[in-house]
């Protein structure tokens, strides 16, 4: 079923000399474009109130249920100006499946998927002008969805929710561009335990994630790692990002990826982390180049000694926002280590050239991820 959505493009949109400025340095979640879409959810009514409307704040009642039951979650993917002028999104019925997941754990209700998609198309094309050009800029879109019934008591989930996107012009993720990581393995705290909320993007998860994030920052280092919640040995991912680990790749002289067939491997899903679109997309895409792709589980025991033993040559971490991103060393309480050589290595450097050329047009794309809006 498609949802209706009434456009009202009104209200006082940036100017476009203030817009342009703010496109060239635009970092990213600081700035956001000039609409956002609205959907309501009740019991009674289902899906309506379908609405492309003018970016601005909400006004909810103290007792509104997200504010004390956390119940929410979201989603994050990217629109792309390509070469000549067309706007591109990546893979948005990924996200649109991975949203329904996500609602069914969270006991809120499913969006149809076209109207997922269809709420995207509605705000890029209208905000089309804040889709930054050049590598390494898109627009990042933010579907959300919050319980907004007003009231308390645990015995029940929200009988009513809002569905909202809105967009952010987006730079690099790490500021000083891609550059190698430091790592932090945090062996103190637990983003999340078999049976919970790990595969979903919801608040909670990353709320618990700030005291281990401030920890990495306070001993030099850009993530976190978690481990298993059980034994706290096995790798699971980085802050926000999966990880990958590479095996049986050396550097040529001319540059390319030699040593062997490499093997690029990254822990299975097992409920405690996030599914990445990502992530997904690196597994059938590496096999396309010559590079084998596994889910193997690796604990932080293993990770430093192939590391030394010089087995394990590259690790990086991937993620809508950052895309992928060298790690170069990890920290522990009782451990230090390098991968390699510290730098990205041709695995990695392949893989995201790769990976980008697509979303920016500017490879083929065997896959038909890329999803034109205007």
């Amino acid at each position: 079923m498609m949802i209706d959505f009434d456009i009202r493009p009104s209200g006082q949109p940036v100017p476009d000399a203030e817009r342009e400025a703010l496109l060239r340095s635009p970092g990213f979640g600081q700035f956001f474009t000039d609409h956002m879409i609205t959907l309501r959810w009740s019991a009674e009514r289902g899906w309506h109130d379908g609405r492309l409307e003018p970016y601005g704040p909400f006004t909810f009642d103290p007792a509104t249920m997200v504010f004390h039951y956390s119940q929410e979650f979201f989603e994050g993917l990217k629109a792309y100006r390509q070469d000549n002028g067309s706007i591109t999104l990546f893979r948005p019925d990924a996200n649109a499946a991975r949203f329904n997941r996500s609602a069914r754990r969270m006991a809120m209700p499913e969006l149809p998927e076209e109207s997922f998609i269809r709420a995207l198309e509605l705000l890029v094309a209208q905000d089309r002008d804040w889709v930054p050009a050049g590598e390494g800029n898109s627009l990042y879109l933010r579907p959300f969805m919050i319980a907004t019934q007003r009231g308390l008591g645990v015995n029940h989930p929200s009988s009513e929710y809002l569905f909202c996107v809105i967009a952010s012009p987006a730079a690099s993720y790490f500021s000083g561009g891609v550059r190698p990581v430091t790592v932090w393995l945090s062996e103190d705290y637990t983003r999340a335990a078999p049976g919970g909320t790990g595969a979903v993007k919801a608040g909670g998860n990353y709320a618990a994630a700030f005291v281990a994030q401030r920890q990495a920052v306070e001993r030099g280092c850009d993530q976190v790692v978690w481990l298993d919640a059980a034994e706290h040995r096995w790798v699971e991912e980085m802050g926000g990002m999966n990880l990958f680990f590479v095996r049986g790749s050396a550097v040529k002289g001319d540059g390319e990826v030699g040593g062997g067939a490499p093997v690029i491997m990254t822990p299975p899903l097992t409920g405690t982390l996030l599914p990445g679109i990502t992530r997904d997309s690196l597994l059938r895409l590496a096999p396309e180049l010559g590079i084998k792709a596994v889910e193997e589980r690796i604990t932080i025991d293993q990770w430093q000694a192939e590391c030394a033993a010089g087995e394990l040559t590259e690790v990086f971490a991937c993620g809508t926002a950052a895309v992928i991103t060298p790690v170069g060393r990890v920290k522990g309480e009782s451990a230090e280590w390098t991968i390699a050589d510290g730098e990205p290595g041709p695995v990695t450097t392949r893989l995201r050239e790769e990976l980008i050329g697509i979303q920016y047009g500017l490879n083929p794309d065997p896959f038909g991820w890329v999803h034109k809006v205007t």
